[in-house]
């Protein structure tokens, strides 16, 4: 590990020139027993997404997410692929030449919750005993993205190891060694390499900077925060999102439906920082059809803004880096491939 203070471990790059599911239900009417039987089906397949099955972190989870309490925790949203321009929202941001294409992919509504994680801390996983397997978790589109056994050594060596690693903040931590009242809070003092492995284990990946950025920019329409409409909006306040403007603590992800973003993912926002796959590089990659930064670097890119920043923290086109060992105020989203 490297001894560093919080400060120098979370380097925002805020001033830098260079950093600035499943698809809708059918709308078809069914007939006969046949017909029922065949949209049971299609409803069981379409449960989570892009996904055909049940996400691991889910298969014994009440559905008690969202604002009523009644939605499914992995519930995994369409993001339709599209052209935008990174980092750039044309207010603040405004250097509008790195342009990017994003094929389709899904990406959770949700931050993964303390009771998702739950299950991946009690399979035993995320440790150096039971790492992920070599290549797990890639993006298909994205050559050398999975999991390198390399990075076995950098996950606590138990699950003891892992548990006393989540309790990294008294204040803003939200694991517990059993369940309480925080199971429907973002998870948080993740590092990233244990989000990557809880990605992995729960059939999906991390998001590319890319696909972040796209998902919470609104594609082309470059939204200043994940909510705005206009685009240019700027407006802000505790009925949008989960940050340091008023109570500065985590709270139940997706009560804040004002704030969803435009393709319907709650707290791209707030609420808890979110790991992508990409190291920070000194400038970003041209041409980009779903790329990411995945040779080399010294820090990992997290997005999104938490419970304890201030709102310029949050806005669609900021970017954060780390080095990919700390552990504080940030969770991770898993996203998803669609299946073809």
């Amino acid at each position: 590990m490297l001894s560093r203070s919080p400060a120098d471990r979370r380097r925002s790059a805020l001033e830098s020139s260079h950093w600035r599911g499943c698809r809708k239900p059918l709308a078809a009417s069914l007939f006969g027993i046949g017909s029922v039987f065949l949209g049971l089906l299609v409803a069981i397949g379409c449960k989570h997404g892009s996904s055909s099955s049940a996400t691991a972190s889910c298969e014994k989870l009440a559905t008690t997410c969202g604002p009523a309490g009644n939605d499914d925790c992995c519930n995994s949203l369409p993001v339709p692929g599209g052209t935008f321009k990174r980092g750039y929202d044309g207010t603040l941001y405004k250097n509008g030449n790195y342009p990017a294409t994003i094929s389709e992919f899904s990406l959770d509504k949700y931050e993964v919750t303390v009771g998702r994680f739950r299950a991946f801390v009690n399979a035993g996983l995320g440790t150096q005993k039971r790492p992920p397997a070599e290549g797990s978790g890639a993006h298909q589109k994205v050559a050398h993205s999975g999991w390198s056994a390399q990075w076995n050594a950098q996950l606590p060596a138990d699950t003891a190891g892992l548990k006393a690693a989540l309790k990294c903040d008294p204040t803003f931590g939200t694991w517990t060694d059993t369940p309480g009242s925080n199971e429907n809070k973002p998870i948080e003092c993740l590092d990233w390499y244990t989000a990557f492995a809880f990605c992995a284990w729960d059939a999906g990946r991390l998001p590319t900077y890319a696909e972040w950025n796209y998902a919470a920019s609104g594609g082309s329409e470059h939204r200043y925060y994940p909510w705005s409409v206009p685009a240019t909006s700027e407006t802000i306040d505790d009925g949008y999102a989960v940050y340091c403007g008023g109570a500065c603590v985590p709270q139940n992800v997706g009560m804040k439906p004002k704030g969803d973003a435009k393709w319907g993912q709650s707290d791209l926002g707030g609420n808890a920082w979110e790991w992508t796959l990409d190291w920070a590089p000194t400038q970003y990659i041209m041409p980009c059809r779903d790329c990411a930064e995945v040779a080399v670097g010294s820090y990992r890119v997290f997005l999104g803004g938490s419970n304890n920043d201030i709102a310029s923290t949050l806005l669609s086109a900021s970017r954060h880096v780390s080095v990919p060992e700390y552990h504080g105020v940030v969770g991770v989203r898993c996203a998803r491939t669609p299946n073809r």
